[in-house]
């Protein structure tokens, strides 16, 4: 078990959907954190509206972890500061919409740097520490796109089963150090994820509402499988069925791809 009370936690993305309920819920559990966010007024608000008497938001940095040098500094202000976490929770992402060849070529890289390179990269900071100590938690915020290729999400999925495969070989690695790795695969929930980028669509393609979770449900699904260091952890009700169907009827996940497809252009007719 993983026990979050007074656990010192790293949240990256802290200000978006997934992280600001992750902030909550964490302090309910007594956790202290230390947040991370492009945004700086994003970030100052939030710590603004989550900081308690006792201090449990122990310190915030406003960071561009696409950017490798971001992802030193992030590292650098908490050695300086003596903060290491117990537990890393790499949640920052973007996503990008498009069949490949329409997604100009910056934008599905800023997608690579900042899903896949900047989890790799502060892992590999923060592991020597962990591996001092003996003990660590490392979670990564991957997606369903990680576990069944979506249409119109090449880059987003690449990164996604790019994250799968670093905590699989990470949990091998790292086991005899008393590390544990956890793996969250959320279907779509109610974040600004939904909102991202789209190219090459006539019109916007939109989720249908039927199939889109709400982020405390998920991070509540997220919190409980840290605590009993689940290595694969499905947080909704689309994810788990989609997972199954993977595992055990493979032949029906391209016939749901396409159903999908339709209800996205059924969603966005006019």
């Amino acid at each position: 078990m993983t026990d979050l009370n007074n656990a010192v936690i790293l949240v990256t993305g802290a200000t978006g959907g997934f992280g600001r309920e992750m902030t909550r819920q964490f302090l309910d559990e007594g956790s202290r954190l230390l947040l991370t966010d492009i945004d700086a007024a994003a970030l100052d608000s939030l710590t603004g509206e989550f900081q308690t008497v006792d201090g449990r938001i122990l310190h915030s940095v406003a960071a561009d972890l696409a950017d490798e040098a971001g992802c030193h500094m992030l590292f650098d202000v908490m050695q300086a500061t003596s903060l290491n976490p117990d537990i890393l929770i790499n949640n920052a992402g973007i996503g990008v919409g498009g069949r490949f060849d329409h997604v100009p070529l910056d934008r599905w890289e800023q997608v690579l740097q900042l899903n896949l390179l900047a989890p790799m990269r502060i892992s590999y900071l923060f592991l020597p520490q962990m591996i001092e100590r003996g003990s660590g938690h490392i979670v990564n915020i991957s997606s369903l796109a990680g576990w069944v290729g979506a249409s119109g999400m090449a880059s987003y999925s690449a990164t996604k089963f790019g994250l799968r495969g670093f905590a699989d070989s990470l949990a091998s690695d790292y086991e005899e150090f008393g590390i544990r790795l956890s793996t969250v695969y959320p279907s779509f929930s109610r974040t600004p994820i939904l909102d991202s980028e789209q190219f090459g669509y006539e019109e916007r393609h939109e989720v249908p509402d039927e199939l889109i979770s709400d982020p405390a449900d998920v991070v509540a699904a997220i919190l409980k499988g840290v605590k009993n260091n689940t290595r694969d952890i499905f947080p909704d009700k689309t994810s788990r069925r989609v997972h199954y169907l993977k595992r055990f009827m493979p032949w029906t996940i391209p016939v749901i791809s396409r159903r999908m497809r339709q209800q996205m252009q059924v969603k966005t007719a006019p």
